[in-house]
C-alpha cells in the first residue's frame, strides 16, 4: 500500500508555471498537482508543459508532482505517466475500478489516488469503494462537488461528520479536500486525528488576490494545518488484495 511521511502533507493543485513551483517550494507545500485532460479546467495543460513542469518540480528536491486528470483511458494515462516521469496520478473524475486495475497492471509502481466525490452528504462512488481497493487504489481523496455538478477546485466545504462516515467505508489512507483554508482547521479536528489521514489538498486558498499562488497564503496554510514534507512512497500492491474488514454502516 502507500505511506506518507509525517506530518500531514500539503498538496497544492493547479500549478501552471515555474513561478508557481518556486512559490510552492519556498512556502511549505509537499505535492504539486498538474492538470491534464481536464476539459475547460483553468489550469489544464498540454502534455509537453506537464512534462516540463514535472521536471521543474522534481528539481526542487522537496516537491513531488501529481498528475491530476479526468481521462478514463488507462492506456492513455499510463503513457502520459511514462513520458512525463510522474509516478503519482489522481483520477479526479468518475473513472470505474476497471480503469484503476488496468493502470495497476500497466504501472505496478505507480501511486494511484482515486477521488471520492461528495455532494449533499452523498458519495456516488460509495458502492464501488471495495472494488476500487481491490483494483489497486493506493489512496482516496475525499472532495466536494457542487450542486450543479462541478468537480475539482470548487471551494465547497465538506461536513466533518460526512468525511468521518465515509472514511469508515474504506481501509486505505486518504487526503482531504473541499474548501480548506487557514481559518477552518478547527472544523476538522477529529479528521486531523484520524490515523489514516495523510494530507490536505487545496487550490483556491493558496492564491492571493491576483489569482496566483502566493507565498504568504501557502505558508499560512502550512502553518495552520501543521503540514510538512512528505510524499507517496508505494510498495507494489497486488491487484487481488482485499481489505481485511468492511464496515457495514451507511455514510
Amino acid at each position: 500500500m502507500t505511506t506518507l511521511s509525517p506530518p500531514h502533507t500539503l498538496k497544492v493543485c493547479g500549478a501552471t508555471s515555474t513561478r508557481d513551483i518556486e512559490v510552492l517550494a519556498g512556502a511549505g507545500a509537499g505535492l504539486v498537482g498538474l492538470w491534464h485532460g481536464v476539459p475547460g479546467g483553468p489550469a489544464d495543460l498540454p502534455e509537453h508543459e506537464v512534462a516540463a513542469l514535472a521536471a521543474a518540480v522534481r528539481a526542487t528536491g522537496t516537491l513531488h508532482p501529481v498528475l491530476v486528470t479526468f481521462l478514463g483511458d488507462p492506456d492513455a494515462v499510463a503513457g502520459i505517466l511514462r513520458r512525463t516521469g510522474i509516478r503519482t496520478v489522481q483520477l479526479h473524475a468518475y473513472q470505474p475500478p476497471a480503469t484503476v486495475r488496468a493502470l495497476r497492471t500497466a504501472l505496478p509502481d505507480a501511486v494511484i489516488v482515486k477521488v471520492l466525490h461528495v455532494a449533499d452528504g452523498t458519495c456516488p462512488e460509495r458502492p464501488l469503494i471495495g472494488a476500487y481497493e481491490r483494483a489497486g487504489t493506493d489512496l482516496f481523496l475525499i472532495d466536494a462537488t457542487t450542486a450543479d455538478g462541478r468537480v475539482g477546485s470548487t471551494g465547497q466545504r465538506l461536513d466533518e461528520e460526512t468525511v468521518l462516515r465515509l472514511a469508515e467505508r474504506f481501509t486505505l489512507p486518504f487526503w482531504l479536500a473541499g474548501g480548506l483554508d487557514r481559518t477552518n482547521r478547527s472544523a476538522y479536528e477529529r479528521v486531523l486525528r484520524h490515523p489514516r489521514l495523510r494530507g490536505i489538498d487545496v487550490d483556491t486558498a493558496a492564491r492571493g488576490g491576483d489569482g496566483r499562488f502566493g507565498a504568504p497564503e501557502v505558508a499560512a496554510l502550512a502553518h495552520a494545518w501543521d503540514t510538512g514534507p512528505g510524499h507517496p512512497s508505494p510498495r507494489t500492491p497486488s491487484a487481488t488484495d482485499t481489505p481485511t474488514t468492511r464496515p457495514t454502516e451507511q455514510p
